[in-house]
């Protein structure tokens, strides 16, 4: 069983994703960690030396190789992930337990707020400009996240609630 985890920073991914694969005893692999593995560098490193277009055709290699081991595991992406080269197709025709992790804007701020420091996208910007930025953003890449298989509204939920949803809709 291979199922993947998308949506904008803050959505709970990696959290979500260590609960589930502890749940159904697979996995977890996170698409950012597994890039820093193979690459011997930091994402941010990765960005400031060699670019973002290196860091995106790493990123879809990667996401390629993970789907080729035929193992069961749990992957967490990026938020940007789904949003670039032939991802999202790439992810919903391997598998059928694509899922959108769906926060409101107001949940995403509050989430946000207490790790802009950690999150380079957002790190520099005043905090009043968050719901903004935040807003434009997901409006960009939610044509992207609207293609997963499924949409989970996670709303206020605790993570155990996100992760029975998700185990209700396996396929």
């Amino acid at each position: 069983m291979q199922i993947v985890l998308v949506g904008y920073m803050g959505s709970g991914k990696s959290t979500i994703g260590r609960e589930l694969a502890k749940r159904l005893k697979i996995n977890f692999l996170d698409l950012d960690s597994y890039i820093e593995k193979k690459y011997e560098m930091s994402i941010s490193d990765i960005f400031s030396t060699k670019g973002e277009i290196f860091f995106r055709k790493a990123e879809i290699l990667c996401l390629n190789e993970i789907f080729a081991t035929n193992d069961d595991f749990v992957l967490s992406t990026g938020g940007g992930t789904p949003c670039y080269g032939d991802n999202i197709n790439v992810m919903t025709t391997n598998t059928s337990n694509v899922f959108y992790l769906n926060v409101p804007i107001p949940e995403l701020i509050k989430r946000l707020v207490k790790e802009k420091a950690d999150r380079p996208l957002i790190a520099r910007l005043p905090e009043n400009e968050l719901p903004e930025f935040i807003g434009a953003h997901l409006f960009e890449r939610s044509y992207f996240y609207t293609k997963a298989h499924h949409t989970i509204l996670v709303q206020q939920k605790k993570a155990a609630e996100v992760v029975n949803d998700i185990v209700e809709k396996l396929v």
